[in-house]
Formats: structure tokens, C-alpha cells, sequence
């Protein structure tokens, strides 16, 4: 990602409603996230419901110890779901903003991301980079859970 181009992009559609699009990318997410983590003891990952809710990188599945990965800033089900973005390198105060769009098309729902806000991670100049290719992957996993759930 180039200092100009400070926005990561992915988008992938769904063959189910924007509804169920909706629930699979945040109740199920701990079903189809995978490989992308803080740190290697992570299990699985959760994104707690409603604004204030927390993305948590789980260490521990009985406690739910983990790490905080972000915190929701817009709760629109069907619709938009919205967070706050931290990696576990990076200050406290250093954070970035992810927004999910779930449009409904013809045949299902697009999900459609954009991760912004890098320029607030001042300390490390090469933050973001990989995160489109990262976020393609993620949603293509996703997109695979939602035609299992299709089927």
C-alpha cells in the first residue's frame, strides 16, 4: 500500500440475504476467520453484539481471555457493521477503522469492506500494507461459509 493509497479494499457476495450475511460475518465469525492473528495462541476469534462490542482475538475458549482487537462503532444489522482496528504492536492510542457494507444484489448480499485510518499509526510507516490482499482472503472464507449455510 503506497503512502497516497492509505485504504484497504475487499468485497465479495454472498448467496444468502443481507441479513444472514449479516449474522454469519459477525455471530459466526469465529467459524470462518482463520490463519490471521496477533499472536500464535489465539484459538479463535469473537465480535461481541451492539456498539461498544469487542473484537476479541481468544487465547483461551473457557475464559475468553484474549486479545482486544477493536471495538464496535456502528451495529446496523443487515446493513453496516462498523469497528474500530488495532494490532497488538501498536500503541494504545493507535488505531484504524474497519467498515462492512452488506448490499443486497440479485442473487444474495455484496459485503463489501474498506479499512482505513492508517496514517494514525505513526509508528510503523508500512502499516496496512498486505491488508487488502489479507481482507480478500478472509472474505473468501467467508464467502465459502455462506454457501455452505446457501446449501
Amino acid at each position: 500500500m503506497s503512502a497516497t493509497a492509505r485504504v484497504a479494499q475487499a468485497a465479495v457476495e454472498v448467496p444468502v440475504g443481507p441479513g444472514a450475511a449479516f449474522e454469519l460475518f459477525t455471530a459466526r465469525i469465529g467459524d470462518w476467520w482463520r490463519d490471521y492473528w496477533n499472536d500464535a495462541q489465539a484459538v479463535t476469534i469473537r465480535l461481541e453484539p451492539g456498539a461498544g462490542g469487542r473484537l476479541v482475538e481468544v487465547w483461551d475458549p473457557e475464559t475468553g481471555e484474549g486479545f482486544e482487537i477493536g471495538r464496535v462503532t456502528a451495529w446496523e444489522p443487515g446493513r453496516r457493521l462498523a469497528l474500530s482496528w488495532r494490532e497488538s504492536g501498536w500503541e494504545a492510542d493507535e488505531a484504524t477503522e474497519v467498515e462492512v457494507r452488506f448490499e443486497p444484489t440479485g442473487g444474495g448480499t455484496r459485503a463489501a469492506l474498506v479499512h482505513r485510518g492508517w496514517e494514525r499509526v505513526a509508528g510503523d510507516p508500512h502499516a496496512g500494507e498486505g491488508y487488502t490482499e489479507g481482507w480478500e482472503e478472509l472474505l473468501a472464507w467467508y464467502a465459502e461459509a455462506a454457501a455452505e449455510a446457501a446449501s
